[in-house]
């Protein structure tokens, strides 16, 4: 599996009208804690579905969208955060220590 780069509001606006799966990873590259929790994400993203999109934001280039993604998706801003969209809501919200390639699938099946 590849991610993404997510970097513009027309990008996020194309999540929110997926009739799919997506999955957006907020990661903060100043912090040891969110590059361990991708790490971990990254050994376990296999178990996820083919069919899901895998969004990668990088919050320190991208704090504005950042922000509007907290707003978009009616979730307090975290880093590192996962969030689980499915047809434009996020149905799983997930930071720090919690992030969990298993509980995402369990959400997604």
């Amino acid at each position: 599996m590849n991610w993404t780069l997510l970097e513009s509001a027309d990008q996020l606006d194309t999540i929110k009208q997926n009739s799919g799966n997506s999955i957006i990873f907020k990661h903060s590259t100043r912090c040891s804690i969110s590059m361990m929790a991708k790490k971990r994400f990254e050994q376990d993203w296999d178990s996820l579905p083919k069919d899901v999109s895998l969004y990668f934001l990088d919050l320190i280039k991208h704090r504005e969208l950042s922000n509007r993604i907290a707003t978009d998706f009616k979730v307090h801003h975290e880093s590192p955060q996962l969030l689980l969209i499915k047809d434009g809501e996020c149905i799983l919200d997930q930071s720090h220590g919690e992030i969990s390639v298993d509980e995402a699938v369990s959400v997604i099946n």
